[in-house]
């Protein structure tokens, strides 16, 4: 019986998620470190307007620092942990999970992927849900439309990627094709072929950063497979700038890695609703689920046995 954790991606942010971390000191001290890394309290981001948190170069870094303040409070209620896999941004999140990248640096890094994916591409872009069709119809509309396939969450569950003018061809399309079609609040084409400029620029960033091998398999979030030297840990989170998620093979990933519970840091719970989704009985949760992050560590000491 082993534990695997989930590192959330953008979209989940929200004015009440640091409500459980009011109580807690080291979550506390995170959030100060943060503000201090980041020029802007965390806290006080959170309690302003909503639009504000949904700006990428304010939601990635934000995100990596709710996540590290929730990670310092709950680990020390948690058993050893597996492996770890995060979606999207999360990516990066998980390797300070397993012990690769302190707070500072993966709040550095996450202000420079932000500001590079942003300068990426001179024309408005974003992501798309499409949900009802199969890849090879996905794949066509893409073809047709000059967009991309940017996290394959299942067989008929996928987000596409581009520019705003052409998502707007994509809905169109997949829902006369009959597809349920949700626009994401992300303001980047991530994990398209119009990050290739950001990727150019954060590879040589992440190359001369102190990310070490992580500690924990990571997997990469391009196929799934467990990362566990400092080389592949770059190039898996260059590569992820410009290539699909596979978001599906990761969560069969951690099945096949020996993980039997999963637990989704947050914000939010898309994850753990994914997971339980494509792994009926599997148990899993997201620590948004519980009043606590003692409720949230027992759940898991009860799974666990």
């Amino acid at each position: 019986m082993s534990l695997g954790i989930l590192c959330s991606g953008q979209g989940g942010q929200g004015s009440g998620m640091l409500d459980l971390l009011r109580r807690e000191p080291a979550a506390q001290a995170v959030l100060d470190r943060a503000a201090g890394v980041m020029g802007r309290d965390p806290r006080a981001l959170v309690a302003g307007p909503e639009a504000e948190m949904q700006r990428n170069a304010v939601a990635q870094p934000l995100l990596c620092a709710v996540q590290t303040a929730i990670w310092a409070a709950l680990r020390l209620h948690l058993p050893p942990v597996r492996a770890v896999a995060g979606y999207s941004l999360g990516e990066l999140s998980a390797y300070h999970v397993a012990g690769a990248l302190d707070v500072d640096e993966l709040l550095r890094l996450a202000v420079r992927r932000a500001d590079a994916m942003d300068r990426a591409d001179t024309e408005p872009g974003g992501l798309l849900a499409v949900r009802g069709l199969d890849k090879a119809r996905v794949e066509a509309v893409c073809r047709d439309c000059g967009a991309d396939i940017a996290i394959e969450n299942g067989a008929d569950r996928f987000v596409v990627g581009g520019r705003k003018t052409v998502l707007a061809v994509v809905e169109a399309a997949a829902l006369a094709l009959g597809a349920a079609v949700t626009p994401l609040p992300v303001t980047v084409a991530s994990h398209t072929r119009l990050m290739a400029p950001a990727a150019a620029e954060f590879s040589p960033i992440l190359a001369a950063s102190g990310l070490q091998a992580p500690p924990l398999p990571v997997l990469a979030g391009i196929d799934g497979t467990p990362v566990y030297t400092r080389e592949r840990a770059v190039a898996a989170l260059t590569r992820q700038m410009t290539e699909t998620v596979a978001w599906a093979a990761c969560l069969d990933g951690l099945i096949e890695m020996g993980c039997t519970v999963l637990l989704e840091t947050g914000p939010g719970n898309a994850l753990a609703r994914m997971a339980a989704e494509r792994h009926p009985g599997l148990p899993v949760r997201a620590v948004a689920d519980f009043r606590s992050l003692s409720g949230a560590a027992a759940w898991v000491e009860r799974q666990l046995g």
